[in-house]
């Protein structure tokens, strides 16, 4: 299987997963005037599994080093399964929430404030796990996103503000909040499947990253018969939707779900691919970098923030400087 050999790549692997896991949304954003997100939702948890297939099937079934994905499988110990499972039941009931509040709230909010809080408890969660990297830059990188997270909640509280005759809502702010602290458990389940110190020659019983990933994306995808078919019948705005109304999609509506899907799955493999060389928590610290990524869209394309004014401006410019700022500090924090 490709191992990662350094740790500048396991960095680049990581910008790769920001850009990823920062960018899928605008495949629910480009479908969502004709099709509710409820029905997105499943096109693009069955993206997530292909590529976890695809993934599985090529980079962790070729080369020398480690065990390919089949032999991989068949000595996994069913706690280890039962684990990465969780972390797909987990990530997917978060995620379930965190698409509500895009639909409700944007990228430009739902991501800096559920992706930021994910960030911050994630990092606490993995460092624990395995304590790679210097932990006075990491959590100095952390404190710097949840000054970012609060400037954006406030930007978005004064663009409500600045609407005439709008009433404010904290709904979307709400939701996101919860997402994003479930968000924050799901990926210590998936490492700790993992052999993370020694992807060459894991001890017997872990998981590669290849087949984690699998196990994970199939829990994502049997629990959404659950969870999303509850949201289905009781969603959290607009009316109930129908597995009728998902078969009546055309291919064009299910393909933009599925390219979600598929982006979003390859930033979670480079990421837990990165994950043995970074360190789980260096790792997925600047994976959720993604809400700078996500803001960036939001602010600059979808224009969320058109028109808020100049002190609304003035706090996302600053909101932007201190993510980054923290995002560079993590990944000092490896070095």
């Amino acid at each position: 299987m490709f191992i990662v050999q350094s740790y500048s790549t396991a960095v680049l692997f990581c910008i790769i997963t920001m850009i990823c896991w920062g960018s899928w949304a605008n495949t629910q954003k480009l479908s969502e005037k004709t099709w509710r997100f409820e029905l997105f939702y499943w096109d693009y948890v069955i993206g997530i599994f292909l590529f976890s297939i695809i993934c599985a099937l090529t980079l962790g079934s070729t080369g020398n080093e480690g065990r390919s994905f089949i032999t991989d499988l068949k000595q996994a110990d069913f706690s280890n399964i039962l684990s990465a499972l969780t972390g797909g039941l987990v990530f997917n009931a978060a995620n379930i929430l965190f698409s509500a509040a895009i639909a409700i709230a944007g990228m430009a909010v739902a991501f800096p404030v559920g992706i930021g809080i994910a960030l911050v408890l994630g990092v606490v969660l993995n460092y624990n796990v395995a304590q790679k990297g210097n932990p006075y830059f990491l959590f100095a990188g952390v404190a710097l996103v949840i000054i970012a997270v609060l400037l954006n909640a406030a930007a978005y509280k004064r663009k409500s503000h600045s609407k005439e005759g709008s009433v404010i809502t904290t709904k979307g702010i709400i939701i996101s909040v919860i997402a994003g602290i479930l968000m924050s458990f799901f990926y210590r389940f998936i490492a700790s499947s993992m052999d993370l110190e020694n992807f060459e020659n894991p001890m017997p019983g872990k998981m590669t990253p290849y087949t984690a990933v699998f196990i994970f994306s199939a829990g994502i995808f049997i629990s959404n018969f659950i969870f999303n078919t509850a949201l289905m019948k009781k969603p959290i705005t607009g009316s109930p939707v129908t597995y009728n109304d998902y078969f009546n999609g055309n291919l064009k509506t299910h393909f933009v779900g599925i390219l979600g899907g598929l982006i979003w799955g390859l930033g979670n493999s480079f990421n837990l691919i990165a994950a043995g060389k970074a360190g789980p928590a260096i790792s997925y610290g600047l994976g959720q970098g993604a809400t700078l990524i996500a803001a960036l869209w939001g602010v600059f394309i979808w224009k969320e923030f058109k028109d808020a004014g100049k002190q609304t401006n003035a706090l996302i410019t600053a909101m932007f400087f201190f993510f980054l700022t923290g995002i560079a500090m993590i990944i000092y924090a490896g070095t």
